[in-house]
């Protein structure tokens, strides 16, 4: 036969704090930037993220960034800022994968190459 149970007594627990109500975080954390590179013929395109874009791309420059962008003089060609680590990866994941966006970049910046070479070109013919 079992003794029988006492009723236990309700513990009173010690109340947490209010918690305090956060910030909308405006501020960027986490960019995600194009880079593109014309090296031996052939125009290429690196995507990446980052929390300091200047730092990232002067690391890629002097060769101590990314194994595959090493060795070339790199432009950034587009930058978009994220609130969250999270969203900024997410969006380098998808524009790894969107060769179209990257192509049209590329287009501009060799149209823009062509404009600038065209007036070097212009300015030197002149004198």
């Amino acid at each position: 036969m079992r003794a029988p149970v006492k009723p236990r007594a309700a513990k009173s627990k010690p109340r947490a704090a209010e918690p305090k109500p956060r910030a909308a975080k405006s501020k960027p954390v986490a960019f995600v930037y194009v880079l593109g590179s014309f090296h031996k013929g052939r125009y290429l395109s690196y995507v990446g993220w980052t929390n300091d874009v200047t730092q990232r791309l002067e690391k890629h420059n002097a060769g101590t960034g990314a194994r595959s962008t090493r060795g070339r003089a790199w432009t950034l060609l587009h930058t978009e800022p994220f609130t969250t680590r999270n969203e900024a990866m997410s969006r380098e994941w998808h524009l790894k994968r969107d060769r179209a966006f990257r192509k049209k970049l590329m287009d501009a910046v060799r149209t823009q190459a062509f404009v600038i070479a065209s007036e070097a070109k212009q300015s030197r013919a002149a004198k």
